[in-house]
């Protein structure tokens, strides 16, 4: 797994990060998805960050760039990112294809590293990606990567991220397409004192909560959202936005979603799937 060792300006201990997640680009600027141009939603997000004026060490992808596995789509998100000139270090979401990623996505601000490692914190993106299945599974080797990265920080806090849900939405249609080991993982680092949160994507929806000393945290896509807690396919009118996360000198994460103000990307109501 590549690393990367980060210093901040400053002196300062405690990084800002920003984690945008879901953006389903397509290679076509047209296209859109359940009536949602993902590409213009995913701008008018990166506007809301310029507009924020986010102080930030690092983007997080957290998966699901793009709807078609296209080197465009691919493309369009490098082109995008670009403008922050800041580093974003992705993974691949159910619907990618990290091969075309990993070519696409390689620039001196688009990372595939995994380990990003800070003065107090080290930050572990997992890839939990099932080829042609929208469910997410975690390998030995992912799970072995992550018990290695802490052996090697110990006196580290430790955020961990990953495209799929560990833990049921209460949105019976959604959950179905949860993380399958996602209790295993759980287990596995609730007994790491190290590891202070899991932060994941895919459900196009916001929640925190904590479970087994573990802050859980999932959040908005970048276009379409899914309404909580519905057993049937639903969107959600709530506009899309991106999670900024503080991690404090002291193991605290401090954490806000902020989303677009008016929502001029409303989806296709009627929408039973995609």
């Amino acid at each position: 797994m590549v690393k990367v060792e980060v210093t901040l300006p400053g002196g300062r201990q405690s990084p800002q990060l920003l984690q945008i997640t879901d953006t389903h680009l397509f290679g076509s600027p047209e296209k859109a998805l359940l009536g949602v141009n993902t590409r213009d939603s995913f701008h008018a997000v990166l506007d809301l960050i310029a507009a924020n004026n986010e102080s930030v060490d690092a983007f997080l992808a957290t998966g699901d760039i793009s709807q078609d596995d296209s080197e465009r789509s691919y493309a369009a998100f490098a082109h995008g990112m670009a403008r922050f000139q800041t580093p974003c270090y992705w993974i691949p979401g159910n619907h990618d294809d990290a091969s075309i990623m990993a070519t696409e996505l390689n620039s001196p601000t688009l990372h595939c590293a995994k380990q990003i490692v800070f003065p107090l914190w080290q930050v572990l993106l997992l890839d939990s990606q099932v080829k042609k299945h929208t469910y997410g599974f975690l390998s030995e080797q992912q799970l072995k990567f992550v018990e290695n990265a802490i052996a090697e920080y110990p006196a580290k806090h430790c955020l961990v991220m990953l495209h799929h849900n560990p833990v049921p939405m209460e949105c019976r249609w959604l959950d179905q397409h949860k993380l399958k080991n996602g209790e295993q993982f759980l287990s596995l680092l609730a007994g790491k004192p190290q590891v202070r949160g899991i932060v994941w994507g895919h459900v196009h929806q916001e929640m925190e909560l904590k479970q087994q000393g573990l802050k859980l945290i999932s959040t908005p896509s970048t276009c379409i959202q899914f309404k909580p807690k519905c057993d049937q396919f639903t969107l959600d009118t709530l506009a899309p936005g991106y999670r900024k996360l503080t991690l404090l000198d002291n193991g605290d994460i401090e954490t806000q979603v902020h989303r677009l103000k008016k929502n001029p990307f409303a989806p296709n109501m009627e929408s039973k799937g995609y």
